[in-house]
């Protein structure tokens, strides 16, 4: 397959955040090169701007190509696209005419030992994934984040060789959704700009930073102004754009709430200047989404985003962001962490020894786990205790966090919006 001329995924980008157009991409990848191919033709052909994404499945995420090829030849259910595993001729059968300018693709796969995705991608011609050292690493398992940080510098370097002028490689950092839910704003802007910076290090010239809806709109829209703040002034001379995720979290399990939730993150995407939306659908709560739910909601956030953009050119703002600090909080761990070392591989494995960065409730054991957070009486995603991080927040004495308050958060968002609405069916 020859990949499609002129542009690649950075190159589409640039020209939708050209014509201020907000980028609607589903989290969508099923085994099969037949439902793949049929999935990427509904999401070009929707009623909305969107990317192509194919998610790769678990095995292939942990470098387990053994199982995966094993699933196949026995026809065992996979949880997403084997990538380095269907022949590489298979894979480019199934792009031909779909993959095109206009309509890139993405690859989506959780690996912390990402070589073997990347070199499939260099065969096959794609130019586009997403990850990083610190948040394809510690949610995702037992991966030493040394070898994570090893692991993603090669790729990153891998990644700056299949570039060209042209076409561009493009990086979307994953730290603006460390584990889902449960991580305060401030912590999720540091990681991504961190790892954004780590990419930059590493030769790669397009990338992406991350940030996931949290428990409070005002809040979310204040960390993605401290986002584009600190893209501006840590990578001015990067291609960079800004990525909002609907909700991560335990999802309503109503249709009313689940759908509401998604046009809240639509609007908290125009509001807060993102580029590029990855949403959810209304059956997260139910079984993984078909192909009709992925494009229903693609189309869904498509709607609302036009009306926001409408709403938004007339001078209305459904929301006054906040302003708590949660800039100069994300700045301080950023500087601090810079300051350890030279390379920023390092220096992230540094951080994570000392509790200078601590994901709260993060069960990996490269994380100190002194760190607790909480939602607080406003619906805000706040520090409980901020452990050994470089903020000025409550110290081990301060709130505890106990298991009944724990699921109770873990189900605020959830809950929030189900308040009216039947269960989805």
């Amino acid at each position: 397959m020859t990949a499609p001329p002129g542009t690649g995924f950075a190159g589409a980008m640039n020209n939708t955040r050209r014509d201020g157009l907000v980028v609607v991409q589903p989290r969508m990848g099923f085994a099969e090169p037949a439902a793949m191919r049929a999935g990427l033709v509904a999401v070009r052909d929707a009623r909305a701007t969107t990317v192509g994404t194919i998610t790769l499945d678990s095995y292939t995420r942990v470098g387990d190509l053994h199982s995966a090829r094993t699933a196949l030849r026995t026809r065992t259910g996979l949880n997403g696209y084997p990538l380095c595993t269907h022949p590489d001729d298979t894979t480019r059968s199934m792009l031909s005419e779909v993959y095109r300018p206009g309509f890139p693709i993405q690859i989506r796969h959780g690996s912390a030992r990402p070589g073997h995705i990347i070199e499939a991608m260099a065969r096959i011609g794609l130019d586009a994934t997403e990850g990083g050292p610190v948040s394809y690493c510690l949610p995702y398992g037992r991966t030493p984040l040394r070898s994570a940080v090893s692991e993603w510098a090669a790729a990153c370097d891998r990644l700056a060789e299949m570039s060209t002028p042209e076409r561009p490689a493009h990086l979307e950092s994953f730290g603006g959704c460390m584990l889902g839910q449960m991580c305060p704003p401030s912590l999720l802007v540091a990681i991504a700009v961190l790892e954004g910076l780590f990419f930059a290090q590493h030769g790669v010239p397009s990338i992406s930073l991350s940030y996931a809806q949290q428990t409070q709109p005002e809040q979310d829209l204040e960390a993605l102004a401290a986002l584009r703040r600190l893209i501006g002034e840590l990578l001015p001379d990067l291609d960079v754009h800004v990525v909002l995720y609907t909700y991560m979290g335990v999802f309503p399990r109503t249709r009313t709430g689940s759908s509401a939730l998604l046009e809240e993150s639509a609007r908290i995407a125009v509001f807060g200047g993102a580029e590029r939306l990855i949403v959810k659908t209304v059956m997260e709560s139910v079984r993984i989404p078909d192909i009709a739910d992925n494009v229903a909601a693609v189309e869904r956030a498509e709607r609302e985003v036009r009306c926001s953009q409408q709403m938004r050119a007339a001078g209305r703002h459904p929301w006054t962001p906040s302003e708590s600090g949660l800039y100069e909080e994300a700045r301080t761990m950023i500087d601090v962490v810079r300051s350890l070392d030279p390379d920023l591989g390092t220096a992230l494995h540094i951080a994570f020894q000392r509790g200078l960065l601590d994901v709260p409730y993060c069960l990996h054991p490269d994380t100190q786990g002194r760190a607790r957070s909480r939602v607080g009486p406003d619906g805000r995603l706040e520090w409980a205790h901020a452990g050994s991080l470089p903020i000025d927040g409550p110290r081990p004495a301060g709130h505890a966090v106990g298991a009944q308050e724990l699921i109770s958060m873990l189900n605020y968002v959830a809950d929030r919006f189900d308040s009216t609405g039947a269960a989805v069916r």
